[in-house]
């Protein structure tokens, strides 16, 4: 491997404090909300989810691109996040059956990135003064003229990104003899979401955010599907409006994480901005039902208001999440309509969670008898 001289490059926070590294070749500057995950491994699941539209990744993992990537392990059609922060990137690949470099999968798309930072002190600076705005830059741009760029960022709180991801046209997923339907609103869906369900014998038909319910309810589901995605679930209107003619309709319905915020805002229950969120692979979650622990995997930056959910009639909580006790799941008492904050279809993580898929076909089996 012969030695290349790299550009030096910054991470400049909204704050004005400013973290050095390195170009990885790709010039130009990014923004986004500045963010950290602390899986081990996955990292090419982690940038093609559609939840972290708008977001800066920081990976806590000091070596990022070891293994390549691969067209089997992307969770939508493109990379999504914004920018990458790493302490090692690694221009070649060890593993045998890789497609091509990170460098080259970043290439395609132009994807800002600089390497050589100690995230550990970034991290350890996100988690005392919290998740923020911020900039990559790699083409030399002075300090003062980024910060009037990043002035004009928009802030997370109240912004509404699932419109950027989520499809413009419906679509199926599986096999159309599948025993069961299920009607998905895309607000930004993991494509391992959509596995999940076809290898439980659902036929799935995807549908834009903006869906109405009339055009949910003509596919005659058997269930419906909210999905993950980016940004402030509050804006969300209108999904917040489909949300509660679905379950008023009285079919099963199943909801992760921006999904699981919307069935909350839908019942009156309302949700805040995180300080830091939770990103990762490995947190802890207790199924309260059942009184057994889950590690599971988990990106999202807002969370249902506790207090409120513990109030609300209709509803209660199923999970919680070990770490700091913020709502991580719930059900409603007398209808088959339940979601959590987290990924069950993993996808980087374990399957400790994959039982939801289980138990929302379960429901549907139950509303069908």
């Amino acid at each position: 491997m012969k030695y290349s001289n790299r550009n030096q490059a910054i991470l400049l926070l909204n704050d004005g404090t400013v973290f050095y590294g390195k170009s990885i070749g790709i010039e130009g500057k990014t923004f986004g909300e500045v963010c950290f995950n602390t899986g081990m491994t996955g990292y090419q699941e982690i940038f093609t989810d559609p939840s972290y539209f708008g977001q800066i990744m920081v990976a806590t993992n000091a070596h990022i691109g070891n293994y390549g990537v691969h067209a089997d392990e992307t969770d939508s059609d493109s990379i999504k996040i914004a920018g990458l922060v790493c302490k090692n990137f690694s221009f070649n690949y060890s593993r045998p059956d890789a497609e091509g470099s990170l460098l080259e999968y970043f290439e395609k798309v132009n994807l800002v990135a600089i390497s050589d930072v100690d995230t550990r002190a970034l991290v350890a600076y996100i988690r005392d003064n919290g998740a923020q705005n911020a900039v990559i830059c790699t083409d030399g741009t002075p300090v003062e003229e980024l910060k009037k760029l990043l002035a004009d960022v928009p802030n997370m709180k109240g912004l509404e990104l699932a419109s950027t991801v989520s499809t413009k046209e419906a679509y199926f997923f599986g096999d159309e003899n599948a025993t069961y339907k299920v009607a998905a609103l895309d607000l930004g869906i993991k494509t391992n979401i959509l596995r999940c369900l076809a290898e439980r014998d659902c036929y799935v038909k995807v549908f834009p955010y903006n869906a109405t319910f009339e055009d949910l309810k003509a596919f005659n589901p058997d269930g419906y599907f909210l999905s993950n995605g980016p940004g402030d679930p509050e804006p969300l209107k209108g999904v917040q409006e489909v949300a509660r003619q679905i379950i008023a309709e009285d079919k099963p319905v199943f909801g992760i994480c921006l999904g699981h915020q919307t069935l909350a805002l839908a019942n009156g229950i309302s949700t805040y901005k995180m300080f830091n969120g939770h990103r990762g692979i490995n947190h802890p979650v207790m199924n309260v039902i059942t009184n057994r622990g889950e590690i599971t995997s988990q990106n999202h930056g807002f969370a249902v208001n506790r207090e409120e959910l513990e109030k609300h009639p209709d509803f209660e909580i199923t999970h919680l999440h070990l770490n700091d006790g913020t709502v991580a799941g719930m059900r409603m008492k007398n209808k088959a309509v339940f979601s959590v904050q987290y990924h069950p279809e993993a996808s980087p993580g374990p399957h400790d969670a994959r039982y939801l898929f289980d138990q929302f076909v379960d429901n549907i089996k139950e509303s069908k008898a």
